[in-house]
């Protein structure tokens, strides 16, 4: 059983490291996205950003409108007419109008489904890596990351963020110059405040739609605390009552 228990600890241990490792490859030094499932209408915005700037590429394939309208207090008027831009139903997933083959001729691969990507990378990664984009024109896309270095995506919120420049710093000994921050040389239509909330609405959305049931796990759990903390008053009361007459 020991040995067991330090195997399971070692693996552990070492899926621990390979996570720092990919962590440190990305970039790393995430920003705190400061997400609140509990707040609705940061996720009913983040809905309807993800389907203005990201569902043209991108698919929730284990997401349902139906579910996303049922969980964010929407109609189905409010779903069909300001999220669903490809005409299906009510009952559909959350497919993108782009096939893998389009995807490909345009990006060289095709857009990943992000259906699972906060319960992968988590919301923190999410936060950092769509505020980490900057102008390159070495990139075929004209656009590369700090966080995912070489990534085909381009920044598909330049117009509200605006254009960053990249302000490089020394030279390493391996002849990289390190990106240590940003200039905007076009500004956009947000300031930097509102654009830090558009992200992190984008970023709850996203964490939501990595696991839509955590909405009413959360609610149920506190009922569920409530309850233990009754009926442990409860059975302290009939323990009390049993052993009375005993003492």
């Amino acid at each position: 059983m020991t040995k067991n228990f330090l195997s399971r600890a070692a693996l552990f241990a070492a899926g621990l490291l390979l996570s720092t490792v990919a962590l440190a490859s990305e970039g790393g030094n995430l920003q705190q996205s400061g997400t609140d499932l509990n707040d609705k209408a940061s996720l009913q915005r983040g809905a309807a950003l993800f389907m203005n700037y990201c569902s043209g590429c991108h698919s929730l394939k284990y997401v349902r409108y139906a579910r996303i309208g049922e969980d964010l207090g929407l109609t189905e008027d409010q779903v069909m007419q300001n999220l669903n831009f490809t005409g299906g139903k009510i009952g559909d997933h959350v497919i993108s109008s782009m096939t893998p083959a389009m995807g490909v001729a345009a990006f060289g691969k095709a857009p990943p489904d992000l259906s699972l990507v906060a319960r992968v990378r988590g919301s923190d990664w999410i936060y950092t890596y769509l505020k980490s984009f900057y102008a390159d024109e070495s990139r075929p896309v004209g656009w590369n990351n700090t966080l995912f270095a070489n990534a085909s995506m381009p920044n598909p919120l330049w117009e509200l963020q605006g254009v960053q420049q990249p302000v490089y710093g020394k030279k390493t000994a391996a002849g990289e110059m390190p990106v240590e921050g940003f200039t905007i040389s076009q500004p956009g239509s947000q300031t930097p405040q509102q654009f830090d909330r558009t992200v992190r609405d984008i970023t709850a959305f996203l964490e939501y739609a990595g696991e839509p049931a955590a909405l009413k796990r959360q609610n149920v759990g506190v009922w569920a605390i409530l309850f233990l903390v009754f009926f442990a008053f409860i059975a302290w009361l009939l323990k009390h009552e049993y052993w009375r007459d005993v003492h």
